[in-house]
């Protein structure tokens, strides 16, 4: 997931554009496919353990457009873009006729991000679904254009979301938690690499394509929005009887704003217990798990919270 391209003001979410071109070269020289948002439809149903890459790129910013754009559209490189559509038109961003243009290029595709991009895992569901409309209605009036895809606005999601979403008829929505999909993964939770300044080293980049899925039958609460009731949450992840030997595994979270080593309690061979020391005193709480395999690869799955206590 990738936000601005060579707005070094904003190194939390950019990305230096020579950066980005050494990721799309990194992709290709390890042998990755570049999928299409069609390709993702078949591929998410499937046991297939091949080598695929789909880009998403959130906002619609401007510098996206007069950056990324010419080497995507040169190189025919698929990907989705996420646009939420108050902002569309509006200074650093791109404007109608621009996300008109590179639409018509079938390796594109623009995905629903809602319409005013607020923080609303925080808003009453009504709120939500409203918001919602609004942006389906716009897609429909200036793009003649319905889309099964969304991405929820920082990655914040709560179940009643989960449910407006499915309801309006998306049938894939994405988050902002680290992770690799495959078909044991929620649809309505699908993570994401997000990709910045910091986290778009090269180094750590090709460690990124070294991780492969880790199947789970469950993670546990299900509910990932969470109050002074239930922060800290009880964590646990059920895997699948015949799936990785977890023995290996570790983890990393960052309850009281200090990311440490989790303690870990095997509960059986498939089922894990996850004890934070405190509770989540940030705006999101973060924990990822990982496992070296002997080949060299890692299995990584990343779980985000939503913290609404502050």
């Amino acid at each position: 997931m990738y936000h601005r391209f060579e707005e070094n003001k904003y190194p939390s979410t950019n990305i230096r554009i020579k950066d980005f071109r050494s990721h799309l070269n990194i992709i290709k020289k390890s042998n990755f496919q570049f999928i299409s948002y069609e390709e993702f439809k078949k591929f998410i149903k499937l046991k297939d353990n091949s080598k695929k890459v789909l880009l998403t790129i959130d906002d619609g910013f401007s510098s996206f457009y007069r950056n990324a754009w010419p080497i995507l559209k040169k190189e025919k490189i698929p990907f989705i873009i996420f646009v939420n559509t108050e902002s569309i038109g509006s200074s650093g961003y791109m404007n109608w006729d621009e996300l008109k243009e590179i639409s018509k290029y079938d390796f594109v595709h623009i995905g629903n991000h809602s319409h005013s991009h607020e923080y609303l895992v925080e808003e009453s569901d009504e709120t939500i679904e409203k918001d919602l409309k609004i942006s389906m209605e716009l897609f429909k009036e200036k793009l003649n254009h319905e889309t099964l895809f969304f991405a929820y606005p920082f990655g914040e999601y709560k179940n009643s979301f989960k449910k407006i979403v499915k309801d309006l008829g998306f049938e894939y929505a994405f988050g902002q938690h680290s992770g690799v999909i495959d078909i044991t993964k929620d649809r309505y939770e699908l993570p994401r690499f997000p990709i910045n300044e910091k986290y778009g080293e090269i180094k750590r980049f090709e460690r990124l394509l070294k991780t492969i899925p880790f199947p789970y039958k469950k993670i546990l609460p299900d509910e990932k929005y969470l109050d002074k009731k239930n922060n800290p949450p009880e964590v646990k992840i059920i895997f699948f009887d015949d799936g990785p030997n977890i023995k290996n595994i570790s983890c990393y979270s960052n309850e009281q704003n200090k990311w440490r080593k989790s303690k870990l309690e095997f509960i059986s061979n498939s089922e894990l217990k996850i004890v934070l020391d405190g509770k989540f005193t940030t705006e999101r709480g973060r924990i990822n798990c990982s496992l070296r395999e002997s080949d060299g690869n890692w299995r990584w799955l990343g779980m985000q919270f939503v913290i609404s206590d502050l």
